[in-house]
């Protein structure tokens, strides 16, 4: 994103960003507004999910605060200088620049917080009621979104038992057989977001994959533990490096996200946390990843959006290429071979640019795995926080209870994450504490 112009000294004028801010499209349109771009504050406004105010704005940024007032006309102004701005993007991207001069955007939605809700979560409800409104069974229940279904993570209340005799794991599972891409079509509002797609090998769209693929044992390991622990999805983050002449990404960290979904200000501290732990190890941020904790690791056309998203985000407004990569982990599909975990590596090819109004397409990554020879500190130290956060939530796994008929539940976490252990074994017995802190941990 690039850099925003200096104020005039009155403060009438808004700052903008060289990248024109985007026309508010109408609802139920099928382009833009339905990924969540296009939208405005004064949309937000308009339909009362804002209030204008005096300091009701606020950004957290690597320990400083930045408080602004919304305006009724739907801009920013930053309490203490006057300046207007006519984003959040923009607003986030001066607000970060006055601590990192070279920060190039502000990713203004998931930054600014509106009493103290993320914007990006008070938008995603907003088009969330738009979408519903617009569908021709209207009144009818709607899904829930993937990241909200198992184990309803947001309430912390346990997921009903149907009463037809199987299993939620068992319905849900027939209800969500995966679709071929191509059978997808043009972007369809009544389609459930919570589908799944098959990913596509680059090799069938005749392309050669644009990037090299790098990722670190200790990372599948850290996200394999973090997905084991809940019934509810769980999300992270990637760290890492991009090599723009060998075009190699090399992922080296996990960053498991502490908090639950639906928590926006909880959330929010994480995510500027580890945003704090990327800068001081002098890594970049190359990826997320997330669980279907009873379900394949194929992405759903939420996963996809939500890449697409991220992959523009992480591409700024420069002109130079840098890949995000996803990683989705199922470890308790029981349709996986034994007792490893999938966790599967995808990006999203944009549609094609004579079908724009199309889904983007799901494409299989192929990655090369580096086995570290030891587990960090950093690692040990996450899984112990990642034990402690869970311990006696309603949506914990109870891991004494059978996985399969021969199998714990911690027997199946046991037996996936040996295969991701590095083969010096002089952290075992930290392993094994780890493992008894879950044995007692429901």
């Amino acid at each position: 994103m690039a850099a925003a112009g200096a104020a005039s000294p009155s403060g009438d004028e808004c700052v903008e960003e060289e990248e024109e801010e985007e026309e508010e499209e109408e609802p139920g349109s099928a382009g833009g507004a339905a990924r969540g771009r296009g939208v405005t504050l004064r949309a937000l406004l308009r339909d009362g999910v804002l209030q204008p105010g005096h300091g009701v704005l606020a950004i957290y940024y690597l320990g400083k605060k930045f408080v602004g007032d919304l305006c009724a006309d739907g801009a920013i102004t930053w309490s203490g200088s006057g300046q207007r701005f006519r984003s959040p993007s923009a607003w986030a991207a001066q607000c970060k620049r006055s601590v990192q001069p070279g920060r190039k955007s502000g990713c203004g939605w998931a930054s600014v917080r509106y009493r103290g809700q993320r914007l990006d979560r008070l938008k995603t409800l907003w088009l969330r009621e738009r979408a519903r409104r617009a569908l021709p069974s209207e009144g009818e229940e709607e899904e829930l979104p993937e990241e909200e279904e198992e184990g309803r993570g947001d309430s912390g209340a346990p997921p009903a038992e149907p009463t037809d005799g199987r299993s939620r794991k068992q319905r849900d599972t027939a209800a969500r057989a995966p679709v071929r891409y191509c059978a997808l079509g043009t972007r369809d509002a009544a389609r459930s977001p919570r589908t799944l797609v098959e990913v596509t090998p680059f090799a069938a769209v005749h392309k050669f994959q644009p990037f090299h693929v790098a990722v670190s044992s200790n990372v599948l390991l850290l996200l394999d533990f973090h997905s084991h622990l809940t019934r509810s999805e769980v999300v992270g983050y990637l760290g890492g490096r991009w090599d723009t002449d060998t075009q190699l990404l090399t992922v080296l960290r996990a960053f498991p996200c502490r908090s639950r979904l639906g928590d926006a200000e909880a959330a929010g501290a994480v995510e500027e946390e580890i945003c704090h732990s990327l800068f001081l190890r002098g890594l970049s941020l190359v990826g997320w990843y997330h669980s279907h904790p009873f379900g394949p690791a194929l992405p759903s056309l939420h996963d996809i959006d939500a890449q697409m998203d991220y992959q523009l985000k992480l591409q700024g407004s420069g002109n130079g290429f840098q890949p995000c990569l996803a990683l989705i982990c199922g470890p308790y599909y029981h349709g996986n071979p034994g007792v490893e975990s999938k966790i599967a590596p995808f990006w999203v090819m944009p549609p094609p640019e004579q079908r724009p109004n199309d889904y983007g397409i799901p494409m299989d990554v192929e990655v090369v795995y580096i086995q570290d020879g030891f587990l960090t500190n950093d690692v040990l130290q996450e899984m112990t926080l990642l034990v402690e956060f869970y311990r006696g939530a309603p949506d914990l796994v109870k891991f004494q209870e059978l996985w399969s008929p021969d199998r714990t539940y911690l027997d199946k976490l046991k037996g996936s994450l040996a295969s991701r252990s590095p083969k010096e074994q002089s952290f075992a017995h930290i392993l094994e504490q780890i493992y008894g802190l879950l044995r007692h941990s429901g």
